[in-house]
């Protein structure tokens, strides 16, 4: 009896304290919920002119130039320029935030501000009509045709970065694929051995097949998206093997050793370029100075002597 009145009383305790804490508690939590309230309906909020500073250049002026731009740049270009424009995408591995569009505004507003400083330029710096006309159509040029100058660059390098990483990514295919790895899991794991853009477009591979295009489509997308001779070689050898059903490890064996072959021959053939790459920077800037240095003291005396003479 008397251990369950101590526990009545201890539980009476409790339900006690708790009946007296609970509203204290409610009390409190709402005075700071208002006075949170006050705070932020006393705070002065930042201006809209600090808020749009404060994201970058690209994203406030020009994008809204661009896409005004857009459709102007549409007109100009003709729809077989424009399907030339999506295939160099393409080839440059389409970069972020970069399409079609983009690239045809970036072209016409190119197009308007090279115009714009060719016809201002030359009247600042007080040239002729002559330089006027030289200097409007230089920039408008460069401004129209900047861009896809642009994308060309970038497709290029990428197409170089492939060639250069393709003769390896093919000898870890052999391997695995003599080591017993079916084609789809071999391809997956030279795509998570690798990096660069070769990988990203292995892997895209892997994704169209996983999404239900075939093998053969797939590897022709890949061709069509590098645009290199190497990948195009080997994409027909192996949809051949496919065809005929010739051994996939002996294709690519083959494949493995040419591309090497290639690689030495197209680095023979660099290494020959080097003598002629380097005639003008040496005639036109070691010779000259060379002959400063070693010629300039004995120039300086023979001045002088001449002088007291």
């Amino acid at each position: 009896m008397l251990l369950l009145s101590g526990l009545s009383l201890l539980f009476l305790g409790l339900c006690g304290a708790f009946a007296v804490l609970l509203p204290a508690f409610r009390q409190h939590r709402q005075a700071r919920s208002r006075q949170a309230l006050l705070a932020a309906f006393r705070a002065t909020p930042a201006p809209m002119r600090e808020v749009q500073l404060q994201e970058p250049f690209t994203e406030r002026v020009l994008d809204p130039l661009i896409e005004r731009f857009s459709a102007a740049g549409r007109r100009l270009t003709g729809r077989q320029r424009i399907e030339r424009i999506r295939a160099r995408l393409d080839l440059a591995g389409n970069p972020p935030g970069w399409d079609v569009d983009r690239v045809v505004g970036a072209k016409t507003l190119g197009l308007v501000t090279g115009a714009l400083l060719g016809l201002s330029l030359p009247s600042l710096f007080g040239a002729g009509p002559r330089g006027m006309v030289i200097t409007f159509s230089g920039l408008s040029a460069l401004g129209w045709f900047g861009p896809a100058a642009w994308i060309y660059q970038v497709g290029y390098d990428r197409n170089e970065l492939i060639r250069r990483e393709l003769p390896d990514a093919i000898d870890l295919l052999t391997i695995s694929v003599q080591a017993g790895l079916g084609f789809d899991a071999a391809l997956a794991q030279v795509a998570r051995s690798s990096e660069g853009p070769l990988a990203k477009e292995l892997f895209r591979v892997l994704q169209e097949m996983q999404l239900g295009t075939g093998r053969g489509p797939a590897l022709r997308a890949l061709a069509d998206r590098t645009d290199l001779e190497e990948l195009r070689i080997f994409v027909a050898a192996l949809l051949q093997a496919d065809k005929f059903g010739i051994p996939i490890a002996n294709v690519l064996r083959v494949q493995s050793a040419q591309l090497r072959v290639k690689r030495s021959q197209r680095a023979e053939e660099k290494a020959q370029q080097v003598p002629v790459k380097i005639l003008f920077p040496l005639i036109f800037c070691i010779l000259p100075a060379l002959f400063i240095v070693v010629m300039g003291p004995a120039g300086i005396r023979i001045f002088e002597q001449f002088s007291g003479m």
